[in-house]
């Protein structure tokens, strides 16, 4: 049982980062590759507890110390992802940015004081139903209300996928909070995972259609790529467990080597991009040109052949994501418009390199484009649109960063820096970036079918 359990730990922290990697910057895939970490780390926990026991069997202090600080880990870890899920499920929930921001700055904080509650009272007759109760409605509570709001919005692509995982998630987490017949068994944990990965494949399901971008390829690919490393590696520990029985220092070790294989696996491109940063610290122009080079082959399995669809709705959607990647030449060679028919006329060859660099180029001539001619910068309603896509994106302005600064900026820049910050709000900035970008993409519909 014990390599078994590796295995779907293995593939759990395999999805987990996975999720994370496809696109960090979203709050759903975060918060979702965050659960399925934590799962997976739940599951470590549990079998280390179970060799522990065994192991310490004739001493009553070292066992009870040593199981007593495990069951309390793997009690928060176990059901920590019903948390972290109800927020990622949120992020598929159209207009939802107010219970976002309930589910952050309420239910989180007084949710974790409830599984702390719940960890440091123990599992077993010591714990009142009171315990449970309370910890229960707060997990399942919102799971069930998010379960409600995904089938009323239907969300594209993923809607009926991940209301099926959620409901079979929630009633398996009710099964662990409340089991009917005396503590939650593996079998049960190990049913959870499963509706767990039906979950992470929604949110990546969600995250590719987002992005205009083909996934089971990129999956598949970064799938064989994981039970690779983890059978060369985690195989030679557990060759030494059959070997030499199980110890509780063997299990660790199997969970260990298998959740860093997996990592450096999982995560190749920022791990080549710290020891860029580490090899090369005085020639950033090698550490760009390595990661654009990685970038690029990344992006080629997320490709979706042929042009770009021509639906307006569609198309300004997939400019608002290209212009979002403006300085990442990965995310522009994996976007449907590096397949756009002027694209075609301008490059010599197929590198997805060379038609990031031009669909960049053609993103830049449609701002440009939106540029009032009476100066270089200006507050007007008529600059407002060139302003808030040409700083932000092409010259890399965040001026509602935490600590963001004015120091070396150049005189243009500053100008818009203080514009921003005192007239234009983070909400209104977005609003008028989406209007910009439907503009900019009449514009490039216009260029490649008038």
């Amino acid at each position: 049982m014990l390599f078994a359990v590796a295995a779907v730990a293995g593939l759990t922290w395999w999805l987990g980062l996975y999720v994370i990697v496809r696109d960090p910057r979203e709050r759903g895939p975060r918060r979702a590759g965050l659960g399925l970490l934590a799962y997976g780390l739940a599951l470590a926990t549990g079998q280390v507890r179970a060799a522990t026991g065994d192991a310490v069997a004739g001493s009553a202090t070292l066992q009870n110390t040593g199981a007593e600080a495990l069951a309390a880990a793997e009690t928060v870890l176990v059901y920590l992802p019903a948390l972290l899920w109800t927020g990622a499920m949120l992020t598929l929930v159209p207009g939802s940015e107010r219970l976002d921001r309930i589910w952050s700055r309420v239910l989180v904080p007084i949710t974790l004081a409830g599984l702390g509650w719940l960890a440091v009272s123990g599992w077993g007759t010591e714990v009142s139903l009171a315990v449970r109760a309370v910890t229960g409605v707060l997990l399942l509570g919102p799971l069930a209300g998010v379960l409600v709001l995904l089938v009323r919005a239907r969300p594209p692509r993923v809607g009926w996928l991940a209301a099926v995982a959620t409901l079979f998630f929630g009633l398996g987490a009710a099964l662990l909070l409340f089991p009917l017949l005396g503590p939650a068994n593996l079998l049960a944990v190990l049913a959870v995972d499963v509706d767990m990965a039906l979950l992470g494949v929604a949110i990546a399901m969600s995250s590719a259609f987002q992005a205009g971008e083909a996934l089971w390829r990129d999956m598949l690919r970064s799938l064989l790529g994981a039970v690779v490393v983890m059978l060369a590696s985690g195989g030679q520990v557990a060759l030494a467990i059959v070997l030499g029985g199980p110890t509780p220092a063997l299990a660790v070790l199997l969970f260990g080597v298998v959740a860093v294989a997996v990592a450096v696996q999982t995560l190749a491109g920022p791990v080549h991009r710290a020891l860029d940063r580490i090899a090369f610290p005085g020639d950033p122009e090698i550490r760009r040109e390595r990661a654009e080079l990685h970038d690029s082959s990344e992006a080629l399995p997320r490709r979706e052949p042929g042009p770009p669809p021509m639906d307006e709705a569609e198309f300004t959607r997939l400019t608002r994501r290209a212009l979002a990647g403006y300085g990442d030449l990965g995310k522009l060679s994996s976007s449907p418009l590096a397949n756009l028919p002027v694209i075609d006329k301008r490059v010599t060859g197929d590198s997805p390199l060379e038609r990031a660099a031009e669909l960049r180029n053609l993103l830049l001539e449609s701002i440009q484009r939106l540029k009032p001619r009476d100066g270089e910068f200006g507050t007007s309603e008529e600059w407002r649109f060139y302003n808030v896509l040409y700083f932000p994106y092409v010259r890399g302005l965040r001026p509602y960063r935490r600590g963001a600064t004015r120091n070396g900026l150049t005189p243009e820049e500053r100008q818009a820096f203080d514009w921003f910050l005192r007239e234009v709000p983070e909400r209104t900035l977005y609003n008028w970036q989406n209007t910009a970008a439907k503009l900019v993409a009449d514009d490039l519909r216009t260029e490649n079918w008038q």
